[in-house]
């Protein structure tokens, strides 16, 4: 049985409908008016290369099939949104529920999941192509093909053995974000209790995990882990890591899943890049309490009631907790904000673009609700002075920087 990403233990973000109770997802959004396309914004998405390191399509389809190659009804991905947002290479996430960890069978879930990438692409072979290296990523610019990468999203189908580690590079997985909503063999999650840490950082397969991935050329995504893991990990890479979908803690206090200004400081010094993440809760103070309050109301509610999520009880409650509430989103300015936190941090080389697209609910900012609105954060890193030169680094530049350093790396 397929477990829905929604009702376990965590209540973790479903990619169409659900959210951790840390990251929230939103209620049916109230009408906003969206950031008006820019055609200088516009043409320059199309001129550089545009990378998303963090898009949730294949947990979507896996609960909802669809033929993204084609305008999709739901969902915030498909080929005609991303031909009209500019974008170019998209890491498709493979994301293994925690649930998996106790259960058993994470390594043939995400097995799965990339088969249904690889499927997409063989039934639109003119509109997709996997990619599997820097080099390959950066041919896709001016094709009118859209490159599928991959990226693990929680290291749990690793399984405590390195072979596994082998298996998914040969099936052209480039990433692996650690762990996920728990602690996990790898290392200790952002979101367990600190007096339920199991590791104090990385476990000591971690630590063999990651000199591993240096040497098969796997780049190491610290989204998700503890600050003490993200340490550790910056100790021991001797390549530059990702943060494929995380914000700074900066706007959002206290809260371990975004990253501190100090954080931000060991990346530029590891030489790797702070990928945006595009969900509201991450971007902005007022909606990341609004939909806390909001996930604590409805997971007592549930576990009261002895209710599950989609139910009609729950779909009526969760109706009557909106009436007359006016859902908080972010903007895409917030979005800017962040980029610039960092640029002000780290440099203009070390930030780029995690959205989460299919991953963060109804919670996106006005402005950045799909994948055909990247022209309208573009507009506003215009409008803020930012060069094209900058913007080409933003849009995709630094992270195929980071890409080709662990491939160089691995290759000595």
């Amino acid at each position: 049985m397929k477990l829905n990403r929604c009702i376990v233990a965590t209540l973790l973000l479903a990619p169409i409908a659900c959210a951790a109770p840390e990251e929230p997802a939103s209620p049916p959004a109230n009408e906003t008016t969206e950031v008006e396309m820019n055609a200088k914004a516009v043409e320059l998405s199309k001129r550089f290369l545009l990378v998303d390191t963090h898009i949730d399509v294949p947990y979507r389809l896996e609960e909802k099939p669809a033929d993204v190659g084609d305008h999709t009804d739901g969902g915030d991905f498909d080929f005609p949104r991303a031909v009209a947002g500019g974008l170019d290479v998209s890491f498709m996430s493979i994301y293994t529920p925690a649930s998996y960890q106790e259960a058993g069978g994470a390594k043939d879930f995400a097995d799965e999941l990339i088969d249904t990438v690889e499927g997409i692409v063989a039934q639109n072979p003119d509109k997709f192509t996997m990619v599997v290296n820097a080099d390959e990523a950066a041919a896709i610019l001016g094709t009118g093909k859209l490159g599928f990468a991959l990226g693990i999203e929680n290291g749990a189908p690793i399984e405590g053995d390195l072979a596994n580690l082998k298996h998914f590079h040969d099936r052209g997985v480039r990433y692996i974000t650690l762990t996920h909503s728990e602690n996990n063999h790898i290392c200790d999650s952002s979101y367990a209790d600190a007096d339920d840490r199991e590791w104090n950082g990385l476990s000591p397969f971690g630590r063999e995990l990651v000199a591993a991935m240096n040497d098969v050329g796997m780049m190491i995504d610290v989204s998700h882990v503890s600050d003490a893991a993200f340490e550790q990990v910056i100790d021991l890479s001797r390549a530059p890591v990702i943060a494929s979908h995380s914000s700074l803690r900066h706007f959002t206090p206290g809260w371990e899943r975004n990253m501190t200004d100090a954080m931000v400081a060991a990346m530029r010094d590891n030489g790797g890049v702070v990928q945006i993440n595009f969900g509201s809760a991450f971007l902005n103070q007022a909606a990341h309490e609004q939909g806390t309050t909001y996930w604590k109301a409805l997971r007592t509610h549930m576990t009261e009631q002895g209710l599950e999520r989609g139910s009609a009880e729950m779909e009526a409650w969760e109706a009557e907790y909106w009436a007359g509430r006016t859902k908080l989103f972010a903007d895409v300015s917030d979005v800017a904000d962040h980029i610039d936190r960092v640029v002000e941090l780290a440099g203009i080389d070390h930030v780029g673009l995690g959205s989460d697209f299919d991953g963060v609910g109804d919670s996106l900012p006005t402005g950045l609700k799909d994948v055909s609105q990247y022209p309208n954060l573009i507009a506003v890193l215009l409008e803020r002075g930012y060069s094209e030169e900058d913007i080409e680094k933003v849009c995709g530049g630094n992270l195929m920087r980071v890409w080709r350093e662990v491939e160089r790396i691995a290759a000595e």
